[in-house]
């Protein structure tokens, strides 16, 4: 495609150069830079793409989009624009052919539940004899093919690649999770979403916002881009201020179990592995019976029944759908231990994440609550003590460690979090070896016990000054039972 078609309409100054070249790529990562590629210098949190145009040019790049004042003796074609962050959205939307434009786009946005109601809608969906691709926290899916990502939401032109591939493998639906950082970094600002579905908001990722107004704000943002429906949880407090909002500026469907709402469960029964509930939809109703306990496993149904009710899929076929999920991989995941104890393992790794969870152990455990867990390094540390605090009021034993403590040390991480901790005057040791702490809490489990590993879920590594380890919590159970011959 030439450069002249891909910045057309764009507000731009020709530094140097010409327009009228044929761009092979467009790159945001100098390494990965060919012969005959658009490199865009990116300015992200801890890396700046000026910092690398050499790289980029020596790797063949024809043409540098910045933002910055930069001097550049080489024979290339410099373009100057305001944004390079927008730049990239918009250029990738236009050189991949805008690809949302041949998909169903629907975004899920929320500190909770948005990985597992991804794959309710999928399974519902694919019933339905559709054909889907998802973009998440556990990569992104495209047929039978798996791709991993570094972000729940990842960077605009990943994005539209991962969309240009769902349509070259004709998909119709693209579900995707939307995270704040993406809707403030302008991810998806050059996007069309046919349906926006909130699921809730509390305190989380404030180490980038500051506070809840602005993480509010930036869920918002969504409701805004939606061309369909926007579907609510009108349980949540932030979900009643996104309808008051947003409005009806396109049709709004809600779900909930306490509110009045278009979707809603009653009849709600709880067992240890499963939940069932009565789904009521304004076109019928239907028993449902969820492979996942908990009520936040009811909530996360109703906003996948939500989606198909305004895609006017069937009630059957939103039952099977449903009843189809057997599991998702690190959510109130139970691992096959063969024990007389059970281990669960799950994303939790919030405060409200932690209450959820817990309380459905609460629910039904005849034993001990065991709960291992940690929080991220640089991440919002103003959680890790309410973390603490939560984990002390439900924990007969906790062991608190090491979750990807990054850049950060793992001691001071732990002591923010036994801050809170210390209030529940819980019993708890400190063990700052994950690893380690796994086997602690399997060496010291007693019949009937249930073990939470909290906050890794899915995760198969942690992230240590930099580095990645192997870190695959239900493979570290079951080869360390099996060294006991258990």
């Amino acid at each position: 495609m030439k450069l002249r078609d891909i910045a057309k309409d764009y507000k731009i100054d020709l530094i140097k150069g010409s327009l009228d070249i044929d761009i092979k790529n467009i790159k945001n990562d100098s390494r990965y830079v060919e012969k005959g590629d658009l490199f865009i210098a990116e300015k992200g949190f801890t890396v700046d793409g000026h910092d690398y145009i050499k790289n980029a040019i020596d790797n063949g790049a024809v043409a540098i989009v910045v933002e910055k004042e930069i001097s550049i003796e080489e024979d290339v074609t410099i373009i100057k624009v305001e944004d390079t962050i927008d730049a990239l959205g918009k250029f990738s939307g236009i050189f991949f052919n805008k690809p949302w434009k041949d998909l169903e786009v629907i975004g899920i946005t929320g500190t909770n539940g948005k990985t597992s109601i991804t794959y309710f809608i999928k399974s519902i969906l694919e019933e339905n004899s559709n054909k889907v691709g998802v973009i998440g926290t556990m990569g992104a899916v495209i047929g039978k093919e798996s791709i991993k990502l570094e972000n729940t939401t990842p960077n605009s032109l990943v994005i539209h690649e991962l969309l240009k591939n769902m349509v070259d493998k004709e998909m119709e639906f693209s579900i995707m999770e939307v995270s704040s950082h993406s809707l403030e970094l302008k991810r998806v600002d050059n996007i069309d979403f046919q349906i926006g579905l909130f699921t809730n908001l509390t305190k989380d990722h404030l180490d980038y916002h500051e506070t809840m107004e602005n993480y509010f704000n930036s869920k918002l943002k969504l409701f805004y881009k939606t061309n369909k429906f926007n579907i609510i949880n009108i349980d949540d407090i932030c979900g009643k201020e996104i309808v008051k909002s947003v409005g009806e500026r396109i049709p709004l469907i809600t779900y909930g179990i306490k509110n009045k709402a278009d979707l809603f469960a009653t009849n709600v029964e709880f067992t240890l592995s499963k939940v069932k509930f009565t789904l009521n939809t304004p076109k019928g109703n239907t028993d449902v019976l969820i492979n996942i306990p908990g009520e936040f496993s009811v909530y996360n149904a109703l906003a996948a029944a939500s989606v198909a009710y305004a895609y006017d899929i069937p009630l059957d076929i939103i039952k099977k759908g449903l009843e189809k999920v057997q599991g998702i991989k690190g959510r109130f995941e139970v691992v096959p231990t063969n024990t007389d104890y059970t281990v669960i393992i799950d994303f939790a790794h919030t405060a409200d994440g932690l209450e959820k969870v817990l309380t459905v152990i609460d629910e039904f455990a005849e034993g001990r609550k065991i709960v291992v867990f940690g929080a991220g390094g640089n991440r919002d540390r103003t959680k890790r003590p309410e973390m603490g605090e939560t984990v002390g009021s439900h924990a007969d034993l906790f062991i608190v460690t090491s979750d990807n403590p990054r850049y950060e040390d793992p001691e001071m991480i732990i002591e923010d979090i036994l801050v809170g901790t210390k209030k529940s005057n819980g019993n708890y040791i400190k063990i700052v070896d994950r690893i380690e702490a796994i086997k602690y809490a399997l060496d010291n489990a007693k019949p009937k016990d249930i073990i939470l590993l909290a906050g890794k879920g899915h995760e198969t590594y942690t992230i240590i000054k930099g580095e990645t380890y192997p870190c695959d919590e239900r493979q570290i159970v079951l080869e360390y039972l099996n060294s006991k011959n258990i």
